[in-house]
């Protein structure tokens, strides 16, 4: 469904989101492995203490189109371009009905979903043009909907919608198109949760199980497969099975 990708040493991978969390365990791995980096972050003080000797630093903000267009023609003229782009930048707070704060969610939006839309109208261009792949890093969050979810489980299924619709539109033409659903990884994002997080992983292995998940071909990388098939299965299931098992198993 995808380009498998096993040799990264020369390939040219830009990273946006990659001054903390799995950006910045990817980046570690990815700079061990060889590959050609871009590091974008809103904060290039956090890029540089990643202390990846010959990287390049791109700080940008998501979610303003004339950041990231900069970032892209600065990335050409020194890179000539990229191999893969990988959207991890995301935004978080738990949220029930009872405490929804709209101008919150929309910032949450803003970074999980439209952020990733405006990078790909930024770099969809170069991609039909040059080839190459995008991959987008979602949430099994983005599956169904979970409690305190009000504000991040939305905008993450209308990025996986987003990605499916892409990989339609851009497989045939040999590009690229990764979505990619991780369960629970301990970072600053997940560290606001006050219930217990099943097969929570760090993020150097969530790293590393994202780039077994770039070998397969696959349009989904998702994992730890233990936590990650369960949720699959509990999608699948009817509304009025479906509720009762997540309220019980969450206590939502």
């Amino acid at each position: 469904m995808n380009p498998k990708i096993t040799e990264w040493r020369g390939r040219r991978v830009w990273l946006l989101g990659a001054s903390a969390g799995i950006g910045a365990a990817l980046a570690h791995e990815l700079a061990r492995r060889g590959a050609r980096l871009a590091l974008s972050g809103r904060d290039i003080d956090k890029l540089q203490s990643l202390g990846i000797a010959g990287a390049l630093l791109l700080p940008c903000d998501a979610t303003e189109p004339a950041s990231l267009a900069a970032v892209r023609e600065k990335l050409r003229s020194e890179l000539g371009g990229f191999d893969l782009l990988i959207y991890l930048a995301g935004d978080y707070q738990p949220m029930l009905a009872s405490d929804f704060d709209m101008a919150r969610a929309e910032k949450i939006f803003e970074v999980n979903f439209l952020g990733a839309a405006r990078l790909a109208a930024a770099v969809l261009p170069d991609l039909l043009s040059e080839g190459g792949g995008i991959a987008f890093v979602s949430s099994v969050a983005g599956y169904r909907g979970l409690p305190k979810a009000l504000a991040y489980g939305p905008g993450k299924a209308a990025l996986i919608h987003f990605a499916e619709v892409l990989h339609l539109d851009l497989a045939p033409k040999g590009i690229g198109v990764w979505v990619i659903n991780p369960g629970f990884v301990a970072t600053r994002l997940t560290a606001k949760n006050d219930f217990s997080m099943p097969a929570l992983m760090t993020p150097d292995q969530a790293a590393l199980a994202l780039i077994d998940g770039f070998r397969t071909g696959s349009f989904e990388i998702h994992f730890p497969k233990r936590f990650t098939r369960v949720m699959k299965l509990l999608a699948l299931l009817p509304y009025r099975w479906y509720f009762p098992l997540v309220r019980r198993f969450t206590g939502g």
